[in-house]
């Protein structure tokens, strides 16, 4: 018989989050009901999540800068988009989407545990290199990191983990914002 595998949804949220402005240092931008605890031993080789996130974002005209998303461990950094680079048009709470898949490759106690983790961000304010502006009809698509796919932080799976979002811009602007309006995590086996 074949291993059973399915789709679970392990958290939706049901409201919109707070906008944040100016601020650099990586800080929590989803709502406080959709930060999951996940339990001990949670993880088991193999076991993946992909996590969806969609919202506004507005950036700072000319030089806005870079995003940078990441999914947390308790205080570990178990994955991070990298800097993604914001075009130089000023945009006003305009919609992205963030799709996040990780993949258990480790699992223990201390920084044993690990995940393989890559991402799609689609958004208006989102380009390849710094000075680019806003083209007709312009929807970027970004795999993140830019990098050489690796694991991210090792965490400890033996024990509770809250699962959480971050997210951090490279210049502090009011109007460098970000707004979480859906997030929604999946088991996918």
């Amino acid at each position: 018989m074949a291993y059973q595998k399915w789709s679970d949804v392990l958290v939706a949220s049901t409201v919109g989050g707070n906008s944040f402005g100016n601020f650099t240092t990586a800080k929590t931008v989803i709502p406080t009901n959709a930060i999951k605890t996940l339990p001990a031993d949670f993880f088991e080789i193999g076991r993946a999540l992909e996590i969806d996130v969609l919202g506004g974002i507005g950036t700072l005209m000319t030089t806005p800068g870079t995003i940078t998303f990441q999914c947390k461990l308790g205080s570990v950094v178990a994955f991070t988009t990298g800097a993604i680079q914001l075009n130089a048009t000023a945009h006003t709470n305009l919609p992205f989407w963030l799709k996040i898949y990780l993949t258990c490759r480790a699992v223990g106690s201390g920084t044993s545990a690990n995940l393989m983790g890559q991402a799609i961000a689609c958004g208006t304010m989102f380009t390849v290199t710094a000075g680019q502006t806003d083209g007709a009809n312009s929807q970027t698509i970004i795999m993140a990191p830019a990098t050489a796919p690796a694991v991210g932080t090792g965490f400890d799976s033996t024990a509770a983990q809250q699962l959480d979002l971050f997210a951090g811009f490279s210049i502090s602007d009011a109007d460098n914002t970000v707004k979480i309006e859906q997030y929604l995590v999946k088991l996918m086996n």
